[in-house]
């Protein structure tokens, strides 16, 4: 296992949406070894393949840390709202470092895809669990959760980055 560089604001790789998996091999099996460690490593809650510059449509993630926190990976995700209620949560990113911004996300989510094995995964989550795989999947379409927020906040954390130590011009 390897721990692979996470992509920051500003690389275009994090706009770009990310290809469909079509091959379950040892190369997939390897960049999600790869990315859970990656992810661990930066003391993260998920990770987007994107994110560590390759535009295939997975990520990881790990929620064990709360009640039926769950821990693993999804591949080719595609989920739904279940009912319309929402949560307004605190989220960074970690290729954002430093930026926390309430977000508001639905609170519960149905989610389907695939395994490592190309085997058929779908579950139901709520609270960060649902956050993690809506950031997640929209990272995989080339969105930042920086377009999530109102017009009027995303000017104030852009103002943040833009000073940050981390970003350069």
């Amino acid at each position: 296992m390897t721990i692979r560089d996470i992509r920051i604001f500003g690389d275009p790789v994090l706009t770009t949406r990310a290809d469909e998996v079509t091959e379950f091999d040892a190369n997939l099996a390897t960049l999600v070894e790869d990315m859970l460690e990656t992810m661990d490593h930066a003391g993260g809650v998920g990770l987007a393949a994107n994110q560590v510059g390759v535009t295939r449509r997975v990520f990881v993630y790990d929620c064990t840390h709360t009640q039926d926190g769950l821990r693993g990976h999804l591949i080719n995700p595609v989920w739904e709202p279940v009912g319309e209620q929402t949560q307004t949560g605190a989220e960074g990113c970690l290729s954002i470092p430093d930026i926390s911004v309430d977000t508001e996300r639905y609170d519960t989510v149905r989610v389907s895809g695939q395994d490592v094995e190309g085997r058929p995964v779908s579950l139901v989550a709520s609270g960060l669990m649902a956050r993690c795989i809506q950031h997640e999947t929209d990272h995989l379409d080339g969105v930042l959760f920086l377009k999530r927020l109102s017009p009027e906040l995303r000017k104030q954390v852009m103002a943040e980055i833009r000073t940050a130590a981390w970003f350069t011009k």
